[in-house]
């Protein structure tokens, strides 16, 4: 438990730091949002971004991320769509209806209608099994389009 409570805390002044940064270095270093319930995906994922050089917050479910601290004016959110409880498209269409205009990525083994539903939202889609990659230079670019 002690691990868990330190770790918490990191991110906590991560996120703070993040937040007293000026325009400029916001630009530089935008904050990746991940959220998925399998922690060898999200250990990855953070590692993969983390070497790239952004910040990172990792939740475990939409209901942990809508609980917790208030999300970054620049980033990206990486969801995935198989959540338990809210899915992930349900959860970037709650956080639109919020007023939040994050870039968001959808990650799935995706049906024609997550296809459909996704492109309606205007979420970008990347198809599992996941090519870190593949995923870094999406999230470089929406964050660089945003």
């Amino acid at each position: 438990m002690w691990a868990t409570s330190r770790r918490v805390s990191g991110l906590d002044a991560q996120f703070r730091a993040w937040q007293c940064q000026t325009p400029v270095e916001k630009v530089a270093s935008s904050m990746v949002i991940l959220v998925d319930d399998d922690a060898d995906v999200l250990s990855s994922l953070r590692f993969a971004f983390e070497i790239e050089g952004y910040p990172v917050v990792t939740h475990t479910s939409a209901e942990a991320l809508l609980s917790g601290q208030a999300l970054p004016e620049r980033g990206c959110l990486v969801v995935d769509h198989r959540l338990p409880g809210m899915s992930g498209l349900a959860l970037v269409k709650h956080l639109r209806e919020q007023g939040h205009t994050l870039p968001a990525i959808l990650i799935t083994t995706p049906s024609a209608d997550v296809i459909a539903r996704a492109a309606a939202e205007g979420v970008e889609l990347i198809e599992k099994p996941l090519l870190c990659d593949a995923l870094v230079g999406k999230v470089r670019d929406l964050i660089g389009a945003a």
